[in-house]
């Protein structure tokens, strides 16, 4: 099955062109086990333009998605070998309704008809767009994007949970850059959801299904990290920048001299808060002219502090739901230090639990997970009304 996948949920705007196969006769009924080509990906991260504001205005990344989804869907299908010559076959009655779905998007209409009325339909069988959650506003525009292609080429669309996306590419082999196999999981399986606007554990009993184990009840995570490289004069993205200056710390064996709470470490459920452990750090640096040496010292507490929790509260989740499979997914799955500190103590307390974690490729927003999650939802013929098709900034997992 090739599926093309569109993602715009935050500020990475992702096209892709994937070929998937099932390992197992079943399709669907037999698991997860798949192999996928990616045939074409494109991507355009728009870090550089946010940066300045210190964090990402949803307006300013509906604009660059609307600039940039024609140029990224005309990279991925050639890529694919896609990309062929056709007559321009569009009524002025589709060109009128095109331009009304499209109305919102400045400028996007009329390059995706420009595009449209010299391409002929590339031979792909779904479209999975991104509907949820994320930005709203930015969302729209992929939304938007995909019922038109949907409409003009006479093709199905899979409505996609992004966080389903992050879970998928957790769990994701990379054989090479253009081959991606997903094995048989062993359920049940547990996923720890980490990015910036997302903290929180997953139960899948069985595979596609998902339930609510824990969530954070204030700040994610990655906007915990964002909001403490800011207190210590780190550019945006912060959480990178923290990572950096904590790993100068612990090559340098020194000890921080800082000593931040644990939220609810020991309380016995398993959500999380992050808003104190971020006003803790506040509490300690301000009016504080600090030293290079001391801005790596807390954030070594500081990031030493979130790896705690997050495997304490992981902790509690694998002993109450029994998952024999833990993944990691999100943007924050990247961080060295969380990476380190699962590894090394899953090993010792649960060595049974197979530890999934995503290529750095994948750990960043990207449409070539969108169409992994897709891929499943198109095997049991899961596809959605594309009049009726929505975007909702607030989208949970389903059971």
């Amino acid at each position: 099955m090739r599926i093309l996948s569109i993602e715009t949920s935050c500020d990475e705007t992702a096209v892709a062109v994937l070929e998937g196969i099932p390992a197992n006769e079943g399709g669907a009924a037999a698991g997860s086990a798949a192999r996928f080509t990616v045939l074409g990906n494109a991507l355009l991260s728009q870090i550089d333009i946010h940066k300045e504001y210190g964090g990402v205005y949803p307006m300013i990344a509906k604009r660059e998605h609307a600039k940039n989804l024609v140029p990224l869907l005309d990279s991925a299908l050639t890529q694919a070998g896609m990309v062929a010559k056709g007559e321009d076959g569009l009524s002025d009655e589709l060109r009128a309704e095109i331009t009304q779905i499209l109305e919102r998007e400045p400028g996007l209409a009329d390059a995706l008809l420009a595009f449209l009325s010299e391409t002929a339909r590339p031979d792909i069988e779904a479209i999975a767009v991104t509907a949820g959650p994320g930005l709203e506003p930015a969302l729209w525009v992929g939304v938007n994007f995909a019922r038109v292609l949907s409409r003009v080429w006479n093709l199905p669309i899979i409505s996609v949970n992004h966080m389903e996306g992050h879970i998928c590419a957790a769990l994701a082999q990379l054989e090479d850059p253009q081959h991606i196999s997903i094995p048989d999981i062993k359920l049940p399986l547990l996923s720890l959801l980490i990015s910036g606007g997302h903290t929180e554990l997953v139960l899948s009993k069985e595979w596609g299904s998902y339930e609510l184990v824990g969530a954070t009840r204030d700040d994610a995570v990655g906007e915990a990290f964002d909001k403490v490289a800011r207190m210590l004069g780190l550019p945006y993205p912060g959480g990178p920048e923290v990572s950096k200056l904590a790993e100068r710390t612990r090559e340098a064996n020194r000890d921080s001299g800082y000593k931040l709470p644990r939220p609810m470490i020991h309380d016995a459920h398993c959500d999380f808060s992050f808003s104190g452990l971020k006003t803790a750090v506040l509490y300690q640096v301000k009016d504080m002219d600090l030293t290079s040496e001391q801005k790596e010292d807390m954030a070594r507490e500081f990031e030493d502090a979130v790896g705690d929790v997050l495997y304490a509260k992981t902790k509690r989740a694998l002993e109450e739901t029994g998952a024999k499979t833990l993944a990691l997914g999100g943007g924050v799955s990247a961080n060295t230090h969380i990476q380190r500190t699962f590894r090394e103590r899953l090993a010792e307390d649960f060595p049974d639990v197979h530890l999934a974690i995503p290529v750095p490729a994948l750990t960043t927003d990207n449409a070539v997970m969108i169409g992994l999650a897709g891929f499943y939802h198109a095997l049991k013929q899961d596809f959605a009304e594309s009049d009726s098709l929505r975007a909702d900034g607030n989208r949970k997992l389903r059971a």
